[in-house]
């Protein structure tokens, strides 16, 4: 089985700083890692590859050059191959760009590699944007069916079995390969690289791929080809508040709530 997993480098979050004169992210000094939600994706397709010996997984991104360090955490915790996107032409994507992009790169690897791909995977979304737009756009592109936020993905035969998040519970698809499966949280954790497959992946040899090494429409890339625009950002402001009920017992606490949810007609 042929396996892609498409992932994003993007900032960690936990330590994202907001200039208060611009309102702009702060990126200086933040690391970059994995896309948390592309770790899962790419632990699901590990998985696969953990079952089927002769699976094959490659990775790709769209991204600056340092985006080749994110691609070398992917291949040290069971990728196969890695690939980056890179080209001014692609700056300033949006969503809508990005996965023609990526379907263009898709149609090329396949290519390179020779064979089609039987399973796209993509984290259900980027924790730097949260639009969850790419991996079904991307599956548009290419005429594929997909299937969103699965939690377990299992193949059979010439098909696989998702089980999927909704609001309400739970959902289990079928599908025909090939398909472009987004993937949420799992019950497992993603895997952590050995000393061993840290040293492989740092001298792994990327490939890098331009506008020129592919059939793509630059038209439809970078902000030329993005019809959605950012007009503002804001942080929103603050709202001090509440009422803070202290009394000797629980119990006291839970009458005084009460008579004060009561008054206010909220119960």
């Amino acid at each position: 089985m042929n396996i892609l997993v498409c992932i994003k480098q993007v900032p960690d979050t936990t330590e994202i700083r907001i200039d208060p004169n611009t309102n702009t992210l702060i990126r200086a000094g933040v690391p970059s890692i994995v896309n948390t939600f592309d770790t899962y994706a790419l632990e699901t397709a590990v998985k696969i590859k953990d079952a089927d010996p002769g699976a094959k997984i490659v990775v790709a991104t769209m991204g600056p050059e340092q985006a080749k360090e994110a691609l070398k955490t992917c291949l040290s915790v069971g990728a196969d191959k890695a690939y980056l996107a890179s080209d001014r032409a692609f700056g300033g994507s949006d969503t809508l760009a990005t996965s023609y992009v990526l379907s263009c790169v898709v149609k090329e690897l396949e290519k390179r590699e020779g064979a089609p791909f039987d399973l796209i995977f993509c984290g259900k979304q980027a924790i730097d944007g949260d639009t969850g737009q790419v991996g079904p756009e991307l599956a548009k592109h290419l005429d594929y069916p997909q299937i969103t936020n699965a939690l377990e993905v299992t193949p059979e035969g010439g098909k696989i079995r998702a089980r999927r998040e909704t609001e309400d519970g739970y959902e289990v698809l079928e599908a025909s390969l090939p398909v472009v499966v987004t993937v949420t949280k799992t019950a497992y954790e993603p895997r952590y690289a050995s000393v061993k497959s840290k040293m492989a992946a740092n001298r792994a040899v990327i490939t890098v791929l331009t506008a020129a090494d592919f059939a793509i429409d630059t038209e439809r890339t970078g902000l030329k080809g993005s019809p959605t625009k950012v007009k503002k950002t804001f942080v929103p402001q603050r709202k001090k508040g509440g009422v803070k009920l202290q009394e000797e017992t629980g119990v006291l606490a839970a009458e005084k709530l009460t008579a004060f949810l009561s008054d206010a007609g909220v119960i």
